[in-house]
This record gives structure tokens, C-alpha cells and sequence, in this order.
């Protein structure tokens, strides 16, 4: 490894600490961000998914500044090992905080559109998916910023909650839509919020492996545990194996 002095290594640690003190807003931002949004769904707020939609600029500017960051440390001072992992991981961080921001501003968009109709009571299946993958994102920052693998592998193993509450949310979505077609329009759009939030469970799980891998050097060698069965909630009976067919 290339011997620096004293005064270059110092320079070297306060630019890793305030890229990682950015990466800490800009984590900040999303949570706050995906908080309000389903905040705002959950109160019918319009007020409140305004804030969101206007606070997204403010993410992908923190986006761009840590992209800056990172081209400026790869250029001047060359890490290696684990500072190279930690600045090449940032890039990473900020894709998925960015995606996570974008989610919900979507999820913001539609809070209009449903105030138009009467509230569906799946509205608060789908704030229960909102909560469970917020708190499954503060695990996660926590889990980078502290450099705590073994708090990254608990969320990544979460992955299967997620999964399996948002595949019983798209069987109640569903159920409400047969049941009366006047919920078919609201049911549509608490769909796509549904699935925005599932999303931002995935990037939750990314951001986990990100410190798995800025902390052991090599990636989380497990397949990622995925259960969302939502895909098949309408299957034809012709798709089933002959045991899945057989009556219990």
C-alpha cells in the first residue's frame, strides 16, 4: 500500500467522512420522504403529498453531490481495500436512496386520485406495508452508517416479510374489487402504491448487502429470500402441478 503524509492521509479521512455524513442526509431525506408519503395516503393529506412531490429535487440533488464526491476521491486519492469498497458502495447507497425517494413521490401523485373516491379499508393494509418497509430502511441506514453487518443480515432476511404481506395484500386488493366494482378505480391505485413499497423493501435489502460487502469484502453469498407470489394470485388451474391441483 502507497505510504502518504500525515497531512495527505487527514485530508484522505475528511473527505470519507463527509461523504459518509452526506450519504447520512440523503438517507435521512428518503425516510423522511417514503414516512410522509404514506403519512399522507393513510390521512388522505393532499397538503402532505405536496411536500413530498417538492422534496424530491432536494434527494436528487443530495444524489448528484455524493456522485461528485466520489469521482473527486477516485481521481485524487486513489483508495484501496476497504476505503475503495466503502466509496465504490456510495455510488450504490445513493442509486437506491434516490429509487426509494422516487417511490414515494409516486406514491404522493396518486394521494389525489384517491381522495376522489371513498377510502377503501385496504388502505390501511397497504400503510401497514408503508411502516413495516420504513422501519426495514432505518434498520438498514443504521446498519451502513454504524458498519454493522450482522444488523445488515437481519434486514436481509426480512426480505421474506415484505413479500409475504404484500402478496396478502394484492389477494384483499383484488377481493375488493370483485366484491363491488365502484372500488376497482382506488383498489388500482392502492396496487401500484403496494407495489412501489415493495420496491423500496428490495432497495432496503440492497442497501444491506452494500454494508455486508463494505465490511466483509465479498458479497452476501446466499440467494436473497423472495416470496412475493402475487404473479401467480390469478393463475389457471392448467399452470398448477398435478399435486397442487389435488383438493387437501
Amino acid at each position: 500500500m502507497p505510504v502518504y503524509p500525515t497531512h495527505t492521509m487527514k485530508a484522505f479521512d475528511d473527505e470519507l467522512d463527509r461523504l459518509n455524513q452526506t450519504l447520512g442526509r440523503m438517507g435521512g431525506l428518503a425516510e423522511t420522504q417514503l414516512g410522509t408519503a404514506v403519512q399522507a395516503m393513510l390521512t388522505r393529506d393532499e397538503a402532505l403529498a405536496v411536500q413530498v412531490i417538492s422534496g424530491d429535487d432536494q434527494v436528487d440533488g443530495a444524489e448528484d453531490h455524493i456522485n461528485e464526491q466520489v469521482v473527486r476521491l477516485l481521481a485524487l486519492r486513489q483508495p484501496v481495500a476497504d476505503d475503495l469498497r466503502l466509496v465504490m458502495s456510495a455510488l450504490r447507497v445513493a442509486s437506491a436512496l434516490e429509487r426509494i425517494a422516487d417511490h414515494a413521490t409516486s406514491t404522493a401523485h396518486r394521494v389525489a386520485v384517491l381522495n376522489q373516491a371513498p377510502m377503501v379499508p385496504a388502505v390501511k393494509s397497504v400503510a401497514r406495508l408503508g411502516w413495516l418497509v420504513r422501519d426495514l430502511l432505518k434498520e438498514a441506514l443504521d446498519a451502513f452508517m454504524s458498519r454493522d453487518a450482522d444488523r445488515a443480515l437481519k434486514v436481509w432476511e426480512r426480505d421474506e416479510e415484505v413479500d409475504d404481506l404484500y402478496s396478502s395484500l394484492f389477494r384483499e386488493l383484488l377481493t375488493y374489487m370483485m366484491e363491488d366494482p365502484r372500488h376497482i378505480a382506488p383498489c388500482t391505485h392502492l396496487q401500484f402504491i403496494a407495489k412501489n413499497l415493495e420496491r423500496v423493501g428490495d432497495h432496503a435489502t440492497n442497501l444491506a448487502e452494500a454494508t455486508w460487502f463494505v465490511v466483509h469484502g465479498t458479497p452476501l453469498s446466499a440467494n436473497r429470500p423472495k416470496k412475493d407470489m402475487s404473479s401467480y394470485t390469478m393463475a389457471e388451474p392448467r399452470h398448477l402441478s398435478p399435486q397442487d391441483q389435488s383438493p387437501e
